[in-house]
């Protein structure tokens, strides 16, 4: 597993209550894991222990262990654990300081040591992977917020991880921001074989893409499985305030009236059906 966590606790200093509260979790290499939770049911959090910051930059109470190929976060430093874990936050501005894009994909490399040749030829990579190229010497905050985004995922991508971790990348985003930054995740994790964990509120999305779904409540793993049998669980989702796709709102309907057996259809797959049962 390139991925283990393993009876994982967590509460932030001076907290009453945990963040996070006996989490088990195993992420496959190349496997595409989305994450489901309402505010405050430790997406976050979570996400935070993947990479070190959690516990070594962010303190509290710290009970379990995680491990990332092998090593013990709480015994790894996090720039040692930032070359195989990529975070992405949901603000992309938290993530830009530089003056040019082309210095901001380069200045996580520069710090790494490697040579000017090998700094080039990742960061060319990145910015074509990311639909960036042409615009090496534009000033990032002048950037759309989608290229923004892709920006702080090219700055990551150009360190090489085989784990892409994203914190809800397109809440800040409009529709053309969230499709082009939802196609790039589809394509890392199809195409280039990232291993990816998104936390993400489309969950249409993540219903026709993710391999696997995990479902947070106030710190706990409530659900977990394919998308599938994730969301054939309308009810508990629809309680904890999360939004289901239009799609299986409509064939949970039906299902509910004996006319579909199952709810966790996509758009395409209701429309396919429903022509099925008009034509019989």
């Amino acid at each position: 597993m390139l991925i283990r966590v393993e009876d994982l606790s967590f509460r932030y200093s001076r907290a009453k209550d945990y963040s996070l509260k006996n989490i088990n979790l195993k992420v496959r290499k190349g496997e595409f894991l989305g994450i489901l939770g309402a505010s405050g049911s430790g997406k976050s959090t979570l996400c935070l222990t993947f990479n070190g910051i959690i516990p070594h930059s962010i303190k509290g109470e710290f009970r379990g262990d995680v491990y990332v190929k092998g090593y013990n976060t709480k015994e790894t430093s996090v720039a040692k654990l930032s070359t195989i874990v990529g975070l992405v936050l949901q603000n992309p501005d938290s993530q830009l300081f530089n003056m040019t894009v082309e210095e901001e994909v380069a200045f996580g490399l520069e710090n790494l040591g490697l040579d000017p040749e090998e700094i080039r030829r990742r960061m060319k990579w990145a910015l074509r992977i990311t639909g960036l190229e042409g615009l090496e010497n534009e000033f990032p905050p002048n950037l759309s917020g989608g290229q923004k985004q892709r920006l702080a995922i090219a700055s990551v991508l150009a360190m090489k991880p085989e784990i892409l971790v994203l914190d809800e990348p397109t809440s800040q985003l409009d529709p053309l921001g969230k499709e082009q930054v939802l196609s790039l995740v589809t394509l890392l994790n199809k195409e280039q074989g990232i291993t990816i964990i998104l936390v993400e509120h489309n969950t249409e999305y993540l219903l026709s893409f993710a391999d696997r779904v995990i479902v947070l409540d106030k710190g706990e793993i409530i659900l977990e499985g394919k998308p599938k049998q994730v969301f054939e669980e309308v009810d508990v989702l629809v309680r904890l305030g999360i939004r289901v796709p239009a799609s299986v709102r409509i064939a949970h309907e039906f299902k509910k009236r004996g006319i579909l057996e199952k709810a966790a259809l996509n758009e395409k797959e209701l429309i396919n059906r429903l022509k099925t049962l008009i034509k019989i």
